[in-house]
């Protein structure tokens, strides 16, 4: 990919053809899909920048993101289809993240995943730059319990500009993920996965909201009794069960 294309997410530049679409997708899915980064922003996760994806539901080979745009402004038409290069089906012109590549060596690395998140969120921050661990404070956060570790740009690629706009990069952090539901970004931010665009947006805001508790009740001193992990996978069962309320609800506060 020459570095036009990859810093644009224009596919098919120079001699190489752009990759065939996974399909059609329902544009009820799309509405969800650009849904879930203006509900991320009006929870306080996303700011001008923060991107979301969705694995195509037809063609595990393929991902869906928006173009790159503010996730405030996003709508099902912005939505654009990439392969697990990160290479754009039809850009039609448009352009894509810099930092897709978050997204697809995560799908490419974790076949069980349907959804990533990618965010600036302040109050996590300063879990991505201390010795500190992040841990589970309650029931809503329970994923957390299963551990969250700390992509560092620098062990594998020296002094750079923090943003992951290689594959290279993209494999590296999808790598410290692992296993887990959340990986944070030192001097970055966080990613978050999920099995689902719902569950993906419940496991963004909680994680935001958990840094935040976790913060407040380090200030209280004393030993934290944080959920453990088999506390946090029983938890974590309930939430995915019942987050549909969760997710109407934000859906209704950006859509009316």
């Amino acid at each position: 990919m020459t570095e036009a294309a990859q810093l644009s997410g224009k596919a098919g530049e120079g001699n190489a053809p752009a990759p065939s679409s996974g399909g059609a997708v329902a544009r009820g899915l799309l509405e969800d899909l650009a849904a879930a980064s203006r509900i991320l922003v009006d929870q306080g996760v996303f700011d001008a920048a923060g991107h979301f994806s969705m694995r195509h539901p037809a063609h595990p080979e393929r991902f869906l993101m928006s173009r790159s745009l503010a996730p405030a402004l996003v709508s099902a038409d912005d939505i654009m289809e990439f392969d697990l290069a990160g290479e754009a089906c039809d850009a039609r012109g448009r352009n894509g993240f810099i930092e897709r590549f978050i997204h697809s060596e995560v799908y490419r690395r974790r076949p069980d995943v349907m959804a990533v998140a990618h965010s600036h969120s302040a109050s996590v921050i300063p879990f991505g730059l201390t010795g500190t661990p992040m841990r589970a404070m309650y029931h809503n956060a329970a994923f957390i319990a299963a551990g969250v570790d700390v992509f560092d740009i620098r062990d594998k690629f020296g002094t750079t500009d923090i943003v992951i706009n290689t594959p290279a990069k993209g494999a590296a952090l999808a790598e410290v993920l692992g296993d887990n539901s959340v990986a944070l970004l030192r001097a970055h931010g966080m990613i978050v996965v999920g099995p689902d665009v719902p569950n993906t947006v419940f496991r963004a805001i909680f994680t935001e909201v958990n840094a935040r508790l976790q913060l407040q009740a380090t200030m209280l001193g004393g030993p934290i009794a944080a959920l453990d992990r088999d506390e946090g996978r029983l938890a974590d069962a309930v939430n995915i069960a019942t987050v549909g309320r969760s997710w109407d609800l934000w859906k209704g506060r950006v859509t009316r």
